[in-house]
């Protein structure tokens, strides 16, 4: 196993048409699980949409160069070449057409971050305790996110984004395993991901999520109805403006259950699901109960 890691991070001549071709190949594919409806809501398309597989192809560039500026020089140029080409590719399949690059800023800016981030992310193969310092932050992101995937996928729809959360706690235990040889940096590694990811956890709900909205079907309410969300761990619901039926919902997890409404002698079910779309923002769907 060790002579595997060494392999990836360190052993490979990382030239200019390796990178070149990496970012082609990696565009390629990735524009593939984005296109082909069989990949959607899967761990797969997760790869066109958020960091922790592009954390993967950056460590391998950055640990394959001999210079700190060749690493970011290398790790720039491949997010420069990849990042566009995803969005190109996926132009003649999308009916937003040439407007699927209004979506391009935020990888953009993430692009120009990878200049300095590659830079001082060269010496995390060194393995010592600025190593650890650098690599820190690193499997905080990839933490964060495979715990976003585990209460907001998984939990709610098993075994839905399972792959991206070995993905994410996979790549956090490989890092320390391959950069660090002493065991007292593995579990000082472990400790400063996860004390901070539990304190997280349990400070924060899973989901923050406010909307406001008229009753599905049209009704209308006076000003002593009551709504309630049957599963009460999903948030809370409110009535805001009865005589037009909006109500409130502050939800902090995905997932479904039902919104009831009494009023007077009258009931009133609406059925609530709560999900991500693929660019990962929440959305809410609200129904007439059956």
């Amino acid at each position: 196993m060790r002579r595997i890691t060494d392999k990836i991070f360190g052993g490979i001549d990382m030239s200019w048409w390796k990178v070149i071709v990496f970012a082609v190949a990696t565009a390629v594919v990735t524009a593939v699980f984005l296109i082909v409806p069989v990949f959607l809501n899967t761990s797969f398309i997760e790869m066109g949409t958020t960091f922790e597989m592009w954390v993967l192809f950056a460590m391998i560039i950055m640990t394959n160069c001999k210079k700190p500026l060749e690493s970011a020089l290398k790790t720039f140029v491949f997010f420069l070449i990849s990042q566009p080409l995803i969005y190109l590719f996926q132009v003649p399949f999308s009916s937003l057409g040439w407007q699927l690059f209004t979506y391009y800023y935020r990888w953009f800016i993430f692009t120009l971050l990878t200049f300095p981030m590659a830079f001082a992310g060269w010496y995390v193969k060194k393995g010592n305790w600025l190593s650890l310092l650098i690599l820190t932050p690193i499997n905080l992101l990839l933490g964060w996110t495979g715990l976003m995937y585990v209460t907001e996928r998984l939990i709610p729809n098993f075994p839905n984004h399972l792959i991206a959360v070995i993905v994410c706690f996979g790549q956090i235990l490989l890092y320390l395993y391959a950069f660090f040889r002493k065991f007292y940096y593995w579990l000082a590694g472990l400790g400063a991901v996860l004390i901070p990811l539990v304190i997280w956890r349990m400070l924060t709900p899973a989901l923050e999520y406010g909307i406001s909205m008229p009753a599905p079907d049209g009704a209308t309410f006076s000003s002593s109805a009551v709504a309630v969300l049957e599963d009460g761990d999903f948030g809370t619901a409110t009535i805001t403006a009865p005589e037009e039926g909006h109500f409130q919902l502050q939800l902090n997890k995905l997932g479904e259950t039902d919104l009831v409404i009494t009023d007077g002698g009258k009931t009133y079910r609406y059925h609530v699901t709560t999900y991500r779309d693929d660019t990962g923002h929440p959305q809410v769907k609200v129904i007439p109960a059956e």
